[in-house]
């Protein structure tokens, strides 16, 4: 007869010799695996150069005297001048506006609005650290 009050008996160490025998297995083997990809490299262009873009540095005083690299101008011809001396830059240079801290916005904002009347895209202003 089948008792029913008898705990059946789980007995795992077999199964915990063999896990230990693949586990030694894998430490010895996996050192000695050399995993190797072949890979195609894409040809690189050598014709081509890099350039690197021109900048342009304005200047703006607290007296009011723009200044684009040696040339100066007051802020009420700046306009015109630049307007006259933008076809000697690259439009896609990068211009960088800076200016004394004592100005008017209005007076930063306006070499701005000319720069970009001129065609340039790439103009940032410039921050005292």
């Amino acid at each position: 007869m089948f008792d029913w009050d008898e705990k059946p008996e789980l007995n795992i160490t077999p199964l915990v010799d063999v896990m230990l025998v693949l586990l030694a297995i894998l430490m010895v083997i996996s050192p000695n695996i050399v995993y190797e990809e072949l890979i195609r490299l894409p040809n690189g262009s050598a014709q081509k150069e890099i350039t690197k873009k021109e900048s342009i540095e304005i200047m703006i005083s607290n007296d009011k005297k723009i200044k684009i690299g040696n040339d100066q101008f007051a802020i009420e011809t700046f306009a015109d001048n630049f307007i006259r001396l933008a076809p000697s830059y690259p439009t896609d240079s990068t211009v960088r506006i800076g200016a004394d801290g004592r100005l008017n916005y209005s007076d930063v904002m306006n070499v701005l609005a000319v720069v970009k009347k001129a065609g340039f895209q790439n103009v940032s202003l410039v921050t005292a650290q």
